[in-house]
């Protein structure tokens, strides 16, 4: 038995955690260079506002409707989703970390009753982090996530779906034919894993609701779209067909990429912003205990450029696997500095690590003595003081001097304070 957990409007309720007067107005949380919105409070959503709604567009509901915007703070949206994932694997015997606001949890041998369980679950959650969630129960991952969908429709506007499924909906509990008639209620692109192009082409062969395609024949499903529809029938059907996944998946290639907040045609700009990029990728390429051996650099100018386009992208091999920040970095100015060209207004730079391999693979018997001997203690050593002290606490020269604005940093004019991450923004309470 599996529950499905899912931060309610996560990157507002994060916020409204440490202001609390954002409590009953509409909020939303915008993208990077504050482009466009990608988290809504249920009052924003009432507005219209819908996800990826351009700022530009919306910004007059500032003064017209009292809408609230602010710029995302994924170091603390990240913080407290670890903080609430770290509260929910107490419930259950596994966790899989779906999201940075959702995770499944599996329920079987837990004592005590489905819906108790779920209602406790969120209860925690609620008081120790302050951050609102839904719960949905259900005997296989699909059927979680489905409950889970009604939990949170229910609580805002119950049709289709009655109130008392809202919160917490425990598609266990129920008889089939009352699932049925959820099932029926929900429009087959509800269902996970169908997108809008296998919408489309359901709708087109007659299936229409959810309850349409759990009473498809999987055999027939198989031969006629997938292997993996086929286990979302099946799974609709109450037969568990996938796992959880106890930990991380290793990624196949690793990339940080972001459209500058002011074009620049600098190379000391450039050079910047790719030892940044490349930092955060061997950050992420260590945490999951792996080596790259072959970094790819681009940089480009704006898609509306006109006067000046210009698209470059290289990549170099490393004479040995690595995720020493330092060597990474180095292979990818190298690359940089290969593929800028003078007289163009740079809108964007990227940074990808590939080719990787879990770091105890790594291949060293036929070394000749060119490659760098691992620097596995320095790396450790930089990686805890930074997180013992706040991100970038000590960092490659090549970023930039510390304190220095950059010319090509994301706009984040709307920013909240790392109240929980950096020891210089911690919130202050005065007795």
């Amino acid at each position: 038995m599996y529950a499905l957990i899912d931060g309610n409007n996560f990157y507002v309720s994060c916020e409204r955690v440490f202001q609390p007067r954002l409590e009953g107005r509409p909020v939303i949380v915008l993208s990077n260079n504050d482009g466009c919105a990608i988290s809504r409070s249920n009052e924003a959503k009432d507005l219209g506002i819908r996800m990826g709604a351009p700022w530009h567009e919306i910004r007059s509901m500032e003064k017209s409707h009292g809408l609230v915007a602010l710029s995302a703070n994924f170091a603390l949206y990240g913080d407290l989703s670890d903080r609430m994932m770290a509260v929910l694997a107490d419930f259950g015997t596994r966790q899989e970390i779906y999201s940075i606001d959702e995770c499944f949890v599996d329920l079987s041998g837990v004592p005590g009753g489905l819906a108790e369980s779920g209602r406790a679950m969120r209860q925690r959650v609620l008081q120790w982090l302050g951050l609102p969630c839904s719960i949905g129960i259900g005997p296989t991952k699909t059927l979680a996530k489905f409950a889970n969908h009604i939990a949170k429709t229910a609580e805002r506007k119950p049709e289709p779906y009655a109130a008392r499924h809202a919160r917490v909906c425990n598609l266990a509990a129920l008889e089939r034919a009352e699932l049925d008639a959820l099932l029926a209620a929900t429009d087959v692109g509800g269902v996970w894993g169908v997108g809008w192009r296998l919408r489309d082409q359901l709708r087109e062969a007659g299936v229409h609701t959810a309850l349409d395609l759990a009473r498809l024949d999987p055999v027939q499903v198989q031969r006629r779209w997938s292997v993996v529809l086929e286990r979302t029938v099946r799974e609709l059907q109450g037969r568990p067909c996938v796992d959880l996944e106890d930990g991380p998946q290793d990624r196949r290639h690793i990339a940080v990429t972001r459209s500058f907040g002011h074009k620049t045609g600098a190379l000391a700009d450039l050079r910047e912003a790719v030892t940044v990029f490349a930092t955060r990728a061997a950050e992420k390429l260590r945490r999951q205990h792996g080596v790259a051996a072959q970094v790819y650099v681009y940089i480009r100018t704006g898609h509306y450029e006109q006067a000046h386009p210009y698209s470059r992208g290289h990549s170099i091999e490393l004479p040995q696997p690595t995720n020493d920040t330092a060597r990474i970095v180095h292979a990818a100015l190298a690359v940089l500095d290969g593929i800028y060209r003078e007289g163009h207004p740079y809108a964007k730079a990227g940074v990808v690590l590939m080719h990787l391999q879990r770091e105890g693979l790594r291949q060293g018997a036929l070394d000749l003595g060119d490659a760098p001997a691992p620097r596995p203690r320095l790396v450790e050593v930089l990686d805890q003081l930074n997180r013992r002290y706040g991100q970038d606490t000590v960092f490659l020269a090549s970023a930039g001097l510390g304190g220095r604005a950059r010319r090509w940093s994301m706009k984040q004019e709307r920013r909240t304070p790392r109240y929980t991450t950096s020891v210089g923004e911690l919130l202050e309470v005065r007795a």
